[in-house]
Parts: structure tokens; C-alpha cells; sequence
């Protein structure tokens, strides 16, 4: 009954329905991404014109498995992939905190969303960047919760 209300429920916020093309009818849709890694870089901060600053900083996520034909976890090599991400922080306080105590080697978990964009580099070539724009940041090493 409750996974039956829950489904209810999400229907409703999501469905789009229109009877007429030019009529505007804003649907919900979700983006969020949950991430736990180690701080591969010190932050910067970087400006544009002044405006919008910004705090980036990479972030590296692991995948392991173990391999092998065996059904039990005992054999098999243990194989692991490294994820990189850029991260970036715009909210005004959460970019400073982020700027002033995150370090390289720490344990974080963070919130945000994926941003896809261009930008053009230091040779005029565009260029494609994926991004996680960050708007939680919870601190798991003990040398960063000491200095907060």
C-alpha cells in the first residue's frame, strides 16, 4: 500500500499531459548526483570578469570488483577503477568554506548536480567539459573536521 502511494505520487509530479502544442506546461525532472571520494587537488578559485567566482577542484571516485569464475568471493584478483571528476562550487559560502579547507587527500562527501558546457582553452580551441556543480559538502576527514 505505501509503495503504491509513493508511485501515485511521483505520477502526479511527473506527468505531462497537454491538449494544445503551443501551450507551456513546465514537467518536474531530476538531476542529483551523490558522490564519496578523495580530493585529488588542492581548490582554486577562479574569476571571470569579475564576476560569478568560482572554487574547482578534482575529486576521485573507486569502483572495485574481483574477477575471476568462481561464484565465491574468496578467489578472483581484485581489480579497481578510478573515476575523475571536476567539481565546482558557485554558493557564495559554501565556495569560500570549500576554498579554505578542502585539501588534496581529503574524504568528502558532496551533493550537486552535472553540468555539461564548452569552454575555449589557452590555444582558442573549444572544448567540452562535464561538471558537478556542488551544493552540499560534508567533511569525513578527521584533519578537515579539526580546522572547521
Amino acid at each position: 500500500m505505501f509503495r503504491r502511494s509513493i508511485v501515485n505520487v511521483i505520477q502526479k509530479l511527473a506527468r505531462h499531459e497537454t491538449t494544445d502544442a503551443s501551450s507551456l506546461i513546465l514537467e518536474r525532472s531530476l538531476n542529483r548526483v551523490q558522490l564519496l571520494g578523495r580530493v585529488g587537488q588542492d581548490p582554486v578559485m577562479r574569476q571571470v570578469d569579475g564576476k560569478n567566482p568560482v572554487t574547482i577542484f578534482s575529486l576521485a571516485t573507486n569502483e572495485m570488483w574481483r574477477s575471476g569464475d568462481s561464484d565465491t568471493f574468496v578467489s578472483g584478483d581484485i581489480n579497481q577503477k578510478t573515476t575523475w571528476h571536476r567539481i565546482s562550487i558557485f554558493r557564495p559560502g559554501l565556495r569560500d568554506l570549500a576554498y579554505q579547507y578542502v585539501k588534496k587527500g581529503a574524504r568528502i562527501y558532496l551533493e550537486g548536480k552535472i553540468d555539461y558546457g564548452e569552454y575555449t582553452d589557452k590555444n582558442n580551441v573549444r572544448r567540452q567539459a562535464t561538471t558537478v556543480v556542488a551544493d552540499n559538502i560534508i567533511f569525513l576527514s578527521d584533519s578537515v573536521k579539526e580546522k572547521v
